[in-house]
């Protein structure tokens, strides 16, 4: 019950942070108008390459949990659920991580960890208007393609 109460919370409170232009326009456009500026094609364009990055890393966190044996690997495409993939994301991390633990060795699995749940964390700092935003996602990109490679650096260890 707590787990359904943080997801929910998380959501709208998610939710809040990406509709801000519709209370508060003099703080900006948010997301979707970064993503507007670069017009039809470049908007389409963007948003299809990010989508394609993020169904790449969804398969290598199932694959990485189906070697694991852990079960329903196929929760990892919660992250298409936007606005509730902001807060799945931290669970999603967990129980990757819970399905390593034993299989690395506990100082990988800290690094892991650290760039996991820190690009979970600073996604959600990009939702903010402004430089508070900017620097987020200026943040929270490189630490999720970290994390992305110590991910794939795991299948490899085990033979895969």
């Amino acid at each position: 019950m707590r787990t359904v109460l943080v997801k929910v919370t998380g959501t709208v409170l998610v939710t809040a942070l990406i509709a801000y232009p519709l209370y508060a326009p003099q703080w900006g456009t948010g997301i979707l108008g970064e993503v507007t500026a670069a017009g039809p094609v470049g908007g389409t364009a963007f948003v299809a390459v990010f989508f394609g990055l993020v169904a790449l890393y969804c398969r290598t966190l199932r694959r990485t949990l189906v070697l694991a044996g852990a079960d329903r690997p196929g929760s990892v495409w919660w992250m298409f659920a936007i606005p509730y993939n902001f807060t799945e994301d931290f669970f999603i991390v967990g129980k990757v991580r819970a399905a390593l633990t034993g299989r690395v060795t506990p100082e990988f699995l800290r690094w892991w960890s650290i760039l996991g749940y820190g690009w979970c964390a600073f996604q959600i700092l990009s939702l903010l208007p402004g430089l508070p935003g900017y620097a987020g996602g200026a943040v929270a990109i490189p630490l999720w393609a970290a994390h992305w490679i110590m991910t794939s650096r795991v299948q490899h260890t085990w033979g895969t």
